[in-house]
């Protein structure tokens, strides 16, 4: 017996509206690279992580700056997985992260371009948590999808 599957108005309209690509596009790259950068924490196969780390705050957590690396891979990978399971949530904390990323490598001479960098990555995680806000549920059969004209 042969089964038939139909495609409602909802199921195309999830499948081809850019604003709801563009919601998976950056969900899953904040939950995707958070973790992978907070496990390289722990291996420093992309870079020597603890170079990155300004004095000030070396000095401010106790152990050394392989130990804070440490401490920083475990709240990356923690943050990654918030961002997977509640992007709603998540998505604010990476905002919140990427700023302290930012005031670390601003108060660290000679990172400035990589603290550019994460500035755009910071304004890429509020427009996640800008699109949760519509698309952080499934679509149900009665839900009204927004008009993006």
């Amino acid at each position: 017996m042969a089964t038939t599957h139909t495609h409602s108005a909802v199921d195309t309209v999830r499948q081809t509206d850019p604003v709801r690509l563009a919601y998976t596009m950056l969900r899953t790259i904040f939950a995707v690279a958070p973790i992978l950068f907070g496990l390289d924490k722990f291996f420093n196969v992309l870079t020597y992580w603890p170079g990155y780390l300004a004095g000030w705050i070396d000095n401010i957590v106790p152990g050394s700056a392989q130990t804070d690396m440490y401490i920083v891979g475990v709240i990356e990978i923690i943050a990654g997985l918030i961002v997977w399971f509640r992007p709603r949530i998540g998505a604010w904390i990476v905002c919140l992260w990427l700023l302290g990323i930012i005031v670390n490598l601003l108060t660290y001479s000679g990172y400035y371009d990589v603290a550019l960098r994460d500035f755009g990555l910071l304004v890429s995680a509020l427009a996640l948590a800008m699109l949760t806000r519509v698309y952080d549920r499934p679509l149900h059969a009665h839900a009204e999808v927004p008009s993006h004209e």
